[in-house]
């Protein structure tokens, strides 16, 4: 039974990984100015500076877009708690370091972008949506007391989770734009996208040579956060009414989970290919491989759900229309 490392010796080892990752990262990204993704002719005063408060009908926004728009940003003003998780579990030292703050100063730029359009087109109303910011900010996000009795976070279950949780707000971003049928909004959550995928591969190799490292422990950490995986939206104001509405409409699903996010992953690390964990690890992957057959099966469960759903709906509306 090969030896557990600790964390520290664990960053210490994946440094120079993690300083190749970030040149690489610096090489590869854009930067960009949130105020040229939006459309600043399209706003007016609201009553305090002598215009017109907000009203629904303002709004060009489909219940589906809003929902989602809503659910992308308010995660996106977490980014206190995910800066803290990430200074906690990867440091602040030396690469570890830059790369936390880099990100984070990446990350901050979604939420302002995101927030001036909503605001600029009175797409949402932007008192609740200062609410429901002030809510979820304040109760932050972490483990879960539960969580942390079952598996305690530490920081290969913290590079595996932001590997999934960065490819999963891609897509949720990706399809939001495409439902919000403004091309404003398309081109403006495409940059979005682009920055956290990424991301995602930043700490997607991270986790692969934390792999080749220890390749069981890292097993262990993936499979515990694919088993229990959550988005970091839970906890905020009507996340369950919107998610449902997301999944329903195709933004985001147990299906774009399993095959967009999920699997693409774990061919990556080679996860089914691998030859290099103990009895103990290959027990641990067979038990990944059973959930992820019982994840293929809540999927098409679901998928068939909806399509029966939807057909209501539609014969409803044809006899209405009738």
């Amino acid at each position: 039974m090969p030896r557990l490392l600790t964390d520290p010796e664990i960053l210490n080892e994946l440094e120079p990984i993690a300083e190749k990752n970030v040149n690489r990262h610096l090489s590869a990204t854009h930067d960009w100015h949130p105020h040229d993704y939006i459309p600043w002719r399209s706003g007016r005063d609201f009553a305090a500076t002598g215009g017109v408060d907000w009203d629904e009908e303002q709004s060009k926004l489909s219940s589906v877009a809003k929902a989602a728009m809503i659910t992308n940003l308010l995660t996106e003003d977490n980014l206190p708690s995910y800066h803290r998780q990430a200074a906690a579990y990867f440091s602040q030292d030396r690469a570890w370091g830059t790369w936390v703050n880099r990100w984070t100063a990446e990350e901050n730029r979604h939420g302002i972008v995101i927030r001036d359009y909503l605001v600029v087109v009175r797409g949402v109303d932007p008192v609740a949506l200062e609410r429901a910011r002030m809510v979820h900010v304040a109760n932050g996000f972490g483990p879960t007391p539960e969580e942390e009795a079952t598996r305690p976070m530490d920081f290969l279950m913290s590079v595996a989770y932001t590997t999934f949780q960065e490819l999963a707000t891609r897509v949720s971003h990706r399809n939001t734009g495409k439902v919000c049928d403004d091309p404003v909004a398309d081109r403006m959550l495409a940059r979005v996208a682009a920055d956290e995928n990424l991301h995602m591969v930043f700490y997607r190799d991270t986790a692969a040579a934390a792999l080749e490292l220890v390749p069981d422990q890292a097993l262990d950490a993936l499979a515990h956060v694919v088993e229990n995986f959550r988005m970091p939206g839970q906890g905020m104001p009507d996340f369950r009414r919107n998610g449902v509405l997301m999944a329903k409409h195709g933004i985001y699903d147990l299906r774009q989970h399993l095959e967009e996010v999920v699997r693409p992953v774990l061919r990556k690390w080679r996860i089914f290919d691998r030859t290099d964990f103990t009895a103990e690890g290959e027990n641990r992957r067979e038990k990944l491989a059973a959930y992820l057959e019982d994840l293929e099966r809540q999927a098409t469960k679901f998928e068939e759900q909806r399509d029966r759903m939807l057909a209501r709906e539609a014969a409803k509306r044809e006899a209405a229309a009738v």
